[in-house]
This record gives structure tokens, sequence and C-alpha cells, in this order.
């Protein structure tokens, strides 16, 4: 055999060498980067976030003492008419009280006071805040609505109903959620981590036994003792729910190993409470029991499932595929969507220029993100909960609740006297603009950057918008389905 001498190839064509050097220089410019302007370590508050953090102590113990030595002030004739009066009066059998300015103000102040402290907290906690988590935490987002439709079918007694109005039905589900996090954390975090067989089938066993027990437990509290008041309710569905719940429990800890223990555990509990819960809207589809209100549920409508889900998925499909190959790209470099690499400050990133432009994060960020499970996520609960409202007030007669999004509907009512359009209430603007602020909202997802402590934060927010997108809108359609 005849050897031929080749010529040294130029290094730019031999694809390990140059996949070497793209990674050496990465490396180098972060190094840079992160020695320009530092980010905090994550275990380290900064000062906005000690503001809020006494803020909060020092507001929670201010209400705790004026509750005591002035409750007329404080509660009486201060939180009582704002906040609880209209809770009662939405659970008494009339439902549905409208909010009010105050509390509307009160509410969105609370929240948003909520994603700044709690951010803090859950990182220096070293929580995770990726993907999983927010599947985990949106098993318990669907929750709220599914326990908020048995509660405006009359389910739930008037002893127990209040806990399942807004806002005390999140304060309710937070607890059970703290519950079966913290549970899970204490009994199986010590094999996170560990992959052998011995390691994961501790890990199963723990996750089983507690989370079985507490499943049955939230049966047997929230349930069973409703089924009593109920004549005729039939059990074929319940009974079926409870037993596809802890196959569902059982399933999803079989299938997340390699999980976090306290995604695991929310994950698995948030999927079979909900299946439980909408076993029960089967059960009254099929045995309907008699309402407090005397509303009764004449005939099923299902396709109204087709635009208040088949638009949003429609336009969440396009979205995922315009996106999924930047998404592809950018999981194979080993970073994550919109979030800079360890220790570099946003303001580093910002005044580097023309530096980061050939880097991953800044390439291919701004695409990606429209394949990314929060970003679709929100796109979709708020699609949703437009859609649903559109169609529940202008295709059959139900009322906003809220104040400004009432507002917006009365003005697209008076759009429609002025054009001579005779049908429907105006729900459209409404429509139109959740359209337009969730296309706000993803663009500002888009080109923000977020240091990686900042991780948090983006769950967070992502996890306040489905409360008021998402589970408002399972609501709604829950209740067009049931025809409660």
């Amino acid at each position: 055999m005849i050897l031929e001498h080749q010529p040294p190839k130029d290094i730019d064509e031999i694809p390990e060498a140059r996949t070497g050097i793209v990674m050496s220089s990465l490396e180098e410019l972060e190094e840079q980067l992160a020695s320009k302007h530092p980010s905090l370590p994550s275990e380290v508050y900064s000062t906005v976030e000690k503001s809020a953090l006494w803020l909060t102590l020092l507001g929670l113990g201010l209400f705790a003492v004026g509750f005591v030595v002035a409750n007329d002030f404080v509660w009486t004739d201060g939180l009582k008419p704002i906040v609880w009066d209209p809770i009662m009066e939405d659970a008494g059998s009339a439902g549905d009280a409208d909010y009010n300015s105050m509390n509307t103000m009160l509410y969105t102040f609370s929240m948003l006071a909520s994603v700044l402290v709690l951010q803090a907290l859950f990182r220096k906690a070293n929580l995770p805040a990726d993907d999983r988590m927010l599947m985990a935490l949106l098993t318990w987002v669907c929750l709220a609505p599914v326990l908020r439709v048995l509660e405006d079918a009359d389910f739930f007694s008037s002893d127990m109903d209040w806990m399942f109005i807004s806002p005390l039905i999140h304060l309710h589900l937070a607890a059970w959620l703290v519950v079966i996090a913290g549970l899970s954390q204490y009994l199986a975090s010590q094999w996170d981590g560990i992959d052998t067989e011995r390691a994961e089938a501790k890990a199963r066993v723990s996750l089983l036994s507690i989370l079985s027990l507490v499943l049955f437990f939230h049966w047997a509290y929230l349930y069973q003792p409703e089924y009593a008041n109920h004549d005729g309710i039939g059990t074929f569905w319940v009974i079926l729910g409870l037993v596809s719940a802890f196959a569902i429990l059982f399933t999803t800890i079989l299938k997340t190993r390699g999980w976090p223990a306290i995604t695991r555990g929310m994950l698995a509990f948030g999927a079979s409470a909900s299946m439980i819960g909408f076993a029960h809207w089967l059960q009254f589809l099929s045995t309907p029991w008699a309402q407090e209100s005397s509303r009764i549920s004449e005939s099923i409508v299902w396709w109204p499932l087709l635009v208040v889900f088949g638009i949003p998925s429609l336009v969440c499909y396009v979205m995922y595929r315009r996106g999924k190959d930047d998404a592809l790209q950018l999981q194979l470099t080993g970073y994550e969507a919109g979030v800079l690499p360890q220790g570099i400050s946003v303001k580093a990133w910002e005044d580097a220029g023309d530096e980061i432009q050939n880097h991953p994060v800044e390439m291919l960020s701004r695409t990606a993100l429209l394949a990314s499970p929060m970003v679709l996520a929100m796109v979709f609960g708020q699609l949703c909960d437009a859609f649903a409202t559109m169609v529940g007030i202008d295709y059959f007669g139900y009322g906003e609740k809220h104040v400004v999004s009432n507002q917006v509907i009365l003005y697209g009512a008076e759009v429609n006297a002025m054009l001579g359009i005779e049908f429907g209430k105006g729900a459209w603007l409404f429509v139109l603009l959740k359209a337009t602020l969730v296309a706000a909202i993803a663009w500002m997802f888009m080109e923000m950057k977020v240091e990686n402590r900042q991780r948090h934060i983006r769950i967070l927010i992502v996890l306040a918008v489905l409360i008021v997108g998402l589970a408002p809108g399972l609501r709604d359609i829950g209740r067009l389905m049931l025809g409660v």
C-alpha cells in the first residue's frame, strides 16, 4: 500500500479542534465578563430583596399587633368589608360576588410583593428553578380551578366552601404545597444525584409511602364528608378517580427518576389531587346533585373546548415550531435560554457590546424562548382565559367579576353599539387586550436576560401569570361544561 503525503488540514476544518477553540474562547469571555462586574453570590440578598423582606416582616408584625390592640380599625372597619365579606358572599348560595377596586389593588400588590420575597427565599434555600419545577407548579395551578368549579357546583358545604374562594383557595393550596414539598425534601432529598438502583428504590419507597397517606387524607378531609350531603350522588366516577389518582401518583414517581425529590413529590401529588377533583366533575355530569343556588344543569356543552383550548393550542404549536431548533442548539451547548452564565451580571453583559454577539445565549435565546415551557404556558393560559371569558359572556350569559376586565368588556359593548353590532356583550375587546398583553409579556421574556441567581424570579412571574390567566380560564370552561 502506497501512502500519499497529505498536507495538514487547517485547524478550522477539524470539528473537534474548532469546537475546543470555540468553547475555550467562550470560557475566556465569560471569565472576563465575570471579573468586570460580578453578580452577587446566590446565597446573598440584594439591597432590594433585604428591604422587601424587612418591609414584609414589619407589615405582618404591624397587622398582628393591630389585629389585637385595634381590631375595629384593622379588621371590622378595614379588611373585613374589603376582603372577608366578599369572600363569604361569594361562598353563599347566591355566589359570584364581584371584586372591588380596593381588594383588586390589595391582591395585585400582594402578588407582586410575594414574587419578590419568595424568589429570594427560594434561591436562598437552593430550590430548583427549571422546567421540571414549572411542570410541578402547573399541576397545582390546575388543581385550584378544579376545586373551585366543585364549589361553584355546590359540592362543598357552607362550613367548608369559603376555603375554595379566591384568594383563600390559593393560600389553602399553598399550605398543602408547603407540606408536600417539605415532606418530599426531608424524606428523599438525601438520595438526589445518586444514580444507583438502591438509592432510587429508597427514594421511591419514601415518596410513595408518605404521599399515598397524604393523598388519602386529602380525599378524606375535603371530599368524603360531603358525600352524606348529596343524596344519590353516585360512586362510579368517584371510585375510578381515586384508583386513577393513586395510579398517577405511582406512575409519576416511577417515571421521574433522576429528578429532585421536592419536584417529584410536588408533581406527583398535584397531578393526583387534580385527578380526584376532576373525577367529581364527571360524577356531577353523570349523577348531578342538588345545588344550594337552585341552578340546574340541563345539558352538557362540548364545543367551547374547541375554542378555549383549540385556538391557544394552535398558537402555541406555531410558536414551538418556530423556536424548537434554536432551543435544542442552546441546550446542546449547555446554556439556558435567557439566563446568563454563572457569575456574570446583567450590567457586565450589556456593557460588553459586540463581544457577546456570537455567544449562544445572545444568538439563540430570543427564538429559543418561543419554545420554552415558561412562555408557552403563559401564552396558553392567558389566551385560554380570554376565549373562555368571551364564550361565557357572549354565548352563555355569564358576567365578569373583575373590575378592570369588566370595564374593558363594557367598552367593547359601547363599540358594538356604535357599530350597530347586536351580537355579544363586547367581550371581543377583552380577547384583543389579553392577546396584546400576553404578546407583550412574551416579548419581554424574549428580550430579557437574567443572571443565574435570578432564575427563580422568572418561575414565580410565570406562576403569577398562570394564577391570573390559566386558573380562571379553566374555571370558566369547567363551569360551562357543567352548566353551573
